[in-house]
């Protein structure tokens, strides 16, 4: 793995290409990732129909959170289950590109982010001669929803402690921490896959939804049991996949962000108004250079802990 300057941003160095189905759509779709320049971001852009404008994977373009992540352009037309994506874009630092999709959502691959981890690393970093950015907390901001809490707190590193509480035997409580580094990602994060209860899916079949969701991109509990063969990728695949989307989700403030994100019984919600508060309070947070090398420390000094 060729490491560059992580003060500097980045993009990919060749186009990837990547097809799969949609979750909720159940119909195939095809997404190209662009290098772009730097200073531009994450974008989306539909290329399905008329050629509609970019959006910019920011909070401010937010349309929904109830199923997935969703965005909307100026024209109204939405682009749905980004957080994957979004998560393997910032897990290994990739500052700039151009996503098109000729679809309403992104490909829902395996149910994890490892399938868009190995073809970016395929495609390779590339550095872009502009220093990067990182979003310094500068004191605890707090989201309170129906009893699911997050929290930002001042951290000399992008730090995730997450913690899940679901009850039954299958879940339970399970907790995860760790420093955010590209090692960290690939081996600890992007293989986590997405997880629903059968009852759960049975019903949002009925009202349309969920119409490309199977065993191949999900894990699916029924009772006391996981129905996937094989069973999970981890004992707490399921609270790894959460952290996972937290990641995905907390990108959208724009720039990584130098903090304690802390989270129970979170979700695509919570994460958003927790960007959203931090991101509308001037006095919580900074601008500020990225120290170089500081995301490619060795990954031992970065490794995971679990909090029992």
């Amino acid at each position: 793995m060729v490491h560059h300057d992580t003060a500097l941003q980045t993009t990919l160095a060749r186009t990837v290409e990547l097809t799969g189905i949609g979750v909720h759509s159940g119909a195939p779709v095809t997404i190209t990732i662009v290098p772009s320049e730097a200073d531009t971001g994450i974008r989306f852009q539909r290329t399905d129909g008329h050629s509609g404008p970019a959006v910019p994977a920011v909070w401010q373009s937010v349309a929904a959170t109830e199923l997935c992540t969703m965005l909307a352009g100026s024209d109204g037309r939405t682009i749905g289950t980004i957080e994957h994506l979004m998560a393997a874009f910032r897990g290994l630092g990739i500052d700039n590109a151009l996503v098109e999709i000729d679809g309403p959502e992104l490909p829902i691959m395996d149910g994890s982010a490892v399938e868009f981890v190995e073809e970016l690393d395929l495609a390779g970093v590339y550095p872009l001669n502009q220093r990067r950015r990182m979003i310094r907390v500068l004191k605890p901001v707090r989201v309170e929803i129906n009893g699911s809490v997050a929290e930002l707190l001042p951290h000399d590193m992008p730090r995730f402690e997450v913690d899940i509480d679901f009850g039954g035997s299958v879940i339970g409580a399970q907790s995860i921490a760790f420093n955010l580094t590209p090692g960290v990602f690939r081996k600890e994060l992007a293989r986590a896959r997405t997880f629903g209860f059968l009852h759960e899916v049975e019903a949002l079949w009925k009202m349309g939804y969920a119409r490309g969701s199977s065993l191949d991109n999900a894990v699916a509990i029924d009772g006391d049991r996981v129905l996937n063969f094989g069973g999970t990728r981890w004992p707490d695949e399921f609270v790894r996949h959460k952290a996972l989307d937290a990641v995905g989700d907390l990108a959208l403030a724009g720039h990584a962000i130098l903090g304690l994100y802390r989270s129970y019984k979170g979700g695509h919600r919570l994460n958003y108004q927790m960007v959203r508060t931090l991101m509308s309070d001037s006095s919580a947070y900074e601008l500020v250079p990225a120290p170089a090398a500081a995301d490619h420390a060795p990954v031992r000094e970065m490794a995971l802990d679990e909090r029992v």
